[in-house]
């Protein structure tokens, strides 16, 4: 990214309560952006948003249900961003078969007004939509997914990001390719890192139960996954809004995953952390009827061949980098400290680049 490119950037960031939103607020802090937040309250207790007061880098933190056009267009309107990073969604595979409606309508009519918004509204440049590396038609081929590979999912949460995605190719073609806007979607591997206490998610189980040595359940501990630190991908979507900004020629759709050798069955990365942590826990399978995709893998040779950018940590660092947080987090829960801790590992990601 050329130098100070986001200094004083107006950005708006949907979902920024959530465990990505919360890391890119930072990042994007770091470089001197100015930044506007819309999302529903975390659902999550312990919360790194709320709980680190990360409302304070902000210059307004509205708490409105993307599905809500109307609301939407009235916060675009007061704060005219230059760069909208579209974050917010119903995340859980687990969750969209508690409530598949919800799923569907949030992770696709929420992309509609996102994309409507930004159709719109000329002075937005830039729109970064981020769907999920489970958009693809996963036949278990242990294959790599490249961003033109076919859409698909077997489970609703695959599906409702799948349908976003076509959708947003629909208004890319019949809208955004002759208009000044650049669009894109971007889907990254399997993020890990401190501050992420989404349901069902293994690095937050990991650290819950191994760092307090008590047992530990796992589904599928056999699949296999993409796992990459929540500030990899992060940068690439930055990146990639930077170029988008300067030449709308790089709209379309990005892989920001990590090298195949970074992933790891989910008994791996446990095994992984409890050695880490010495932990006496005791790890236990829990079986689950409901569908879940064995292997998953991205093929991102089209952001390195472009955009230059790739995994630099490995999963074991990634790893060692998420643990490094959780345990902060549980010997001293100061906000200061934990935010002190984050713009710390983001300036170690920085040097590494």
């Amino acid at each position: 990214m050329k130098k100070n490119f986001w200094k004083n950037k107006r950005v708006l960031i949907t979902g920024h309560t959530g465990f990505k939103g919360s890391w890119l607020t930072l990042i994007l802090k770091s470089y001197g952006a100015k930044i506007t937040g819309v999302a529903l309250d975390p659902i999550s207790k312990p919360n790194f948003f709320d709980d680190m007061n990360l409302g304070n880098f902000l210059l307004a933190d509205y708490r409105k249900n993307i599905k809500n056009s109307f609301f939407l267009n009235k916060i675009v309107k007061r704060h005219k961003p230059e760069i909208i990073f579209h974050l917010a969604a119903q995340s859980s595979v687990l969750v969209s078969y508690e409530d598949p409606v919800d799923t569907i309508e949030s992770n696709v009519i929420g992309t509609v007004n996102i994309l409507e918004i930004i159709r719109k509204n000329s002075f937005i440049k830039v729109g970064i939509i981020a769907t999920t590396d489970k958009v693809y038609l996963n036949l278990e081929k242990n294959k790599k997914f490249k961003e033109n590979e076919q859409l698909g999912g077997h489970d609703i949460y695959s599906g409702s990001k799948a349908a976003s995605e076509i959708i947003f190719q629909s208004y890319k073609k019949s809208f955004f390719d002759i208009s000044k806007s650049g669009v894109a979607t971007v889907r990254s591997g399997n993020c890990i890192g401190g501050g992420d206490w989404t349901k069902d998610r293994i690095m937050k189980d990991c650290a819950e139960r191994l760092i307090n040595n008590k047992h530990l359940e796992i589904r599928k501990p056999q699949a296999t996954r993409p796992w990459q630190h929540v500030i990899e991908p992060l940068f690439g979507y930055l990146k990639l809004a930077s170029k988008i900004y300067l030449n709308k020629k790089f709209s379309g759709s990005w892989n920001f995953g990590p090298n195949k050798k970074n992933n790891l069955k989910v008994i791996d990365l446990v095994n992984i952390c409890k050695k880490n942590l010495k932990s006496r826990s005791i790890i236990k399978i829990k079986k689950s009827k409901l569908y879940e995709s064995t292997n998953l893998s991205l093929d991102s040779s089209k952001s390195l061949k472009f955009l230059k950018w790739k995994t630099i940590l490995s999963a074991k660092k990634s790893i060692e980098f998420s643990l490094d947080w959780y345990k902060l987090y549980y010997q001293n829960k100061s906000p200061k400290k934990i935010i002190d801790f984050s713009l710390k590992q983001i300036s170690e990601y920085k040097n590494l680049l």
